[in-house]
Formats: C-alpha cells, sequence, structure tokens
C-alpha cells in the first residue's frame, strides 16, 4: 500500500515535469521566432503583385508643378488587378493630395515619404480585396 502510493505520487511528479518541459519549450519557440524572419516575395513575386501609375503632371498649391510616376506594390496578383481597375480613382488621390501640397512639403527624403504614406493610406482606403504594401516613386520632377 505504502508503496503503491510512492509510486503514484513519482508518476504525478514525472508527468508535471515533462508537462512543464513542454510548455517551456512551446513559449520558447513562439517568442524567439523573428517577426520579420516570414519569407520574403521574390522580385517576380513583387513584379506580379505591382501596378506601374504612368507619369501624370499637376499643379502644386505654390503655383509649380511636380511630374511624377509611381509603382504600387499590393499584396497579392489580385489586389493589383484590383488597383488597375481602379486606376482613375488613384489618379484622383493623386491630383488631389498634389494640390494641397507645396514644393517645399516635396523636398527630400521626407517629403517623398509623406506623400507616398498618404498615398499609401488612402489608396489602401479604396481596396477591397487586399492591401498596398508600398508606393514606389519611380520618377519625379518639380518645375
Amino acid at each position: 500500500m505504502k508503496n503503491n502510493k510512492l509510486l503514484t505520487i513519482m508518476l504525478i511528479i514525472l508527468v508535471s515535469i515533462t508537462l512543464i518541459g513542454v510548455v517551456a519549450l512551446v513559449v520558447v519557440t513562439q517568442f524567439s521566432k523573428d517577426p520579420g524572419s516570414a519569407a520574403q516575395p521574390s522580385i517576380d513575386e513583387i513584379i506580379e503583385q505591382s501596378v506601374d501609375v504612368p507619369e501624370l503632371s499637376t499643379n502644386l498649391s505654390d503655383k509649380r508643378y511636380v511630374k511624377l510616376s509611381l509603382k504600387i506594390q499590393t499584396d497579392s496578383k489580385e489586389a493589383a488587378e484590383e488597383i488597375g481597375k481602379r486606376d482613375f480613382q488613384v489618379k484622383n488621390i493623386l491630383v488631389e493630395l498634389l494640390s494641397d501640397m507645396s514644393s517645399k512639403d516635396l523636398e527630400g527624403q521626407k517629403g517623398k515619404e509623406l506623400l507616398t504614406n498618404a498615398l499609401k493610406a488612402k489608396f489602401n482606403s479604396l481596396m477591397q480585396n487586399g492591401e498596398v504594401q508600398k508606393v514606389y516613386i519611380t520618377s519625379f520632377a518639380i518645375s
């Protein structure tokens, strides 16, 4: 009887230690994953999921004008097809946004980053399938 009780206690302790080890292993592996380690798409996938916005010229708020073209990268081929079909809305957003900006707003890297981030947010508000991941400025000139 005493041996049976001792054996039961030992089995409970062994099972508890094993469970604690498994839980610790799962926790460590989950927290040690690098969030940036997700597979990056290849350049061919990026091109397949991207849409070109041809060169567009428009006035700025300070009576100057800007000429630029863009590449919009989406998260899927379907999203790229959708943004391609919405080209008139994309151009409208671009013209509206730029008409409220001056040439000083677009100066330097920070100005262009401000523009691309604003465009990304506005384009994503249009999207029903997928999302815009990045907006690239492929040509840019202010006159």
